[in-house]
């Protein structure tokens, strides 16, 4: 395995385009955003540093639109993810709406690529 240092000399040598790229990579890899560091200067005497910002951990699944091509693909991936039945996997294809909430980040990455395999748009807050 290189060393630190290795790294770095080899990140060095690349242009600015392919750091760039690898930037991306690392953020798609492991799921993070690189962006600028504020640095912020000790809290006041007296004063408490502010919270840390907690990450989501829980995922609301969205069903935006459905292709009317693959409707019936659709309903039939809605009824195995959620459990309900004919008719309300079909209301909820033909009028959109909360699939499943409180999911973790994991859960909501494979329900969205079935769906979306499925022909559904989806969306995950």
């Amino acid at each position: 395995m290189a060393t630190k240092e290795e790294i770095l000399e080899s990140i060095a040598s690349m242009s600015v385009m392919d750091v760039a790229d690898l930037i991306k990579m690392m953020e798609e890899k492991f799921g993070v955003v690189a962006a600028a560091a504020a640095v912020a200067a000790g809290p006041a005497a007296g004063g408490e540093a502010a919270p840390a910002e907690e990450e989501q951990t829980e995922f609301t699944v969205v069903l935006k639109s459905v292709d009317a091509a693959k409707k019936i693909a659709c309903i039939k991936e809605v009824r195995a993810v959620t459990g309900l039945g004919l008719k309300e996997a079909k209301d909820l294809c033909e009028n959109g709406g909360t699939i499943k909430e409180g999911v973790s980040k994991e859960e909501a990455a494979a329900m969205k690529e079935k769906l979306t395999a499925a022909g559904c748009e989806i969306e995950v807050k």
